[in-house]
């Protein structure tokens, strides 16, 4: 038999652990030496020690474990398990994947801030549109927030219109408005159609008012990195003596949503003199 500290080596993991697992009934010696307290464990008891560890490793909490271990789950309610850690590891990842996509756009942002132009930005009227759209709601303004929940949508709203019969007439437009519950703002997915807005339908048919006043300016790259031409309108708004009436709105001119790279938008915010 091998003692703690040589098993532990054996495990790769601490005396302590070894211990602590002793304490809980988990994993305890083969053998007790009477009289000094030692204790000795087996070549065997090794592969009960990979397991845990393994299992350790999946996220299952140590009740768990014991439970597998001691062959109290049966393959089906290991097989749940393992599917509920997946899933929420996938969810992680893709919230860790999108915070770094953000930070990382926000890093361009500053390294360009100082090269930023304003003169591309034109002032004009917008002309009244009518829109088929699906709303959803967002946690709050800032990209991370709105890209996981617009990116559904407009699979969703092409679907519904395609079985309905009804061609899209013109570019999707994006737009925004609050809740009235702190940052959270409802996202409107829509697509620019010619059709009776009483026809029944899945989808709300909308028709948004023309604008008087909008600054606008074309946003090429992933709507991630929009930050950086928001911040070129905010500059010409504050420069030129007027002020945002609320959210900017959205006209994807190239959709590009395997590449979004690729893409082009038209933001445009309605402004109004101070």
């Amino acid at each position: 038999m091998f003692t703690i500290g040589e098993f532990a080596r054996l495990g790769r993991v601490s005396v302590r652990m070894l211990r602590h697992y002793d304490g809980i009934g988990l994993l305890p010696p083969a053998a007790v030496d009477p009289f000094t307290g030692y204790r000795y464990y087996r070549a065997d008891q090794l592969r009960r020690l990979n397991r845990v560890i393994a299992l350790k490793e999946l996220g299952l909490t140590l009740e768990q474990v014991r439970a597998v271990v001691d062959d109290a789950v049966d393959v089906g309610e290991l097989r749940g398990m393992l599917r509920l850690r997946r899933a929420e590891l996938a969810a992680r990842v893709a919230a860790d994947t999108a915070r770094l996509a953000g930070i990382e756009a926000r890093l361009r942002m500053i390294e360009t801030e100082g090269r930023m132009t304003t003169e591309d930005v034109v002032l004009k009227e917008i002309a009244p549109v009518r829109v088929a759209e699906l709303t959803a709601v967002a946690a709050g303004y800032d990209a991370p927030d709105i890209s996981p929940v617009i990116q559904p949508l407009y699979p969703e709203l092409f679907r519904r219109l395609a079985n309905a019969h009804v061609p899209p007439a013109g570019p999707t437009i994006a737009r925004y408005e609050p809740t009235g519950d702190g940052d959270a703002v409802v996202v409107h997915a829509g697509v620019t159609v010619a059709v009776d807005p009483s026809a029944a339908r899945d989808v709300a048919v909308v028709d948004l008012p023309a604008v008087p006043a909008a600054a606008t300016v074309v946003h090429h790259g992933s709507m991630d990195e929009v930050d950086r031409s928001m911040q070129v309108l905010a500059r010409w708004i504050e420069e030129n003596g007027y002020r945002a009436d609320g959210y900017a709105r959205e006209v994807y001119l190239d959709y590009c949503p395997d590449e979004p790279e690729k893409g082009v938008t038209e933001l445009q915010i309605a402004v109004s003199r101070r």
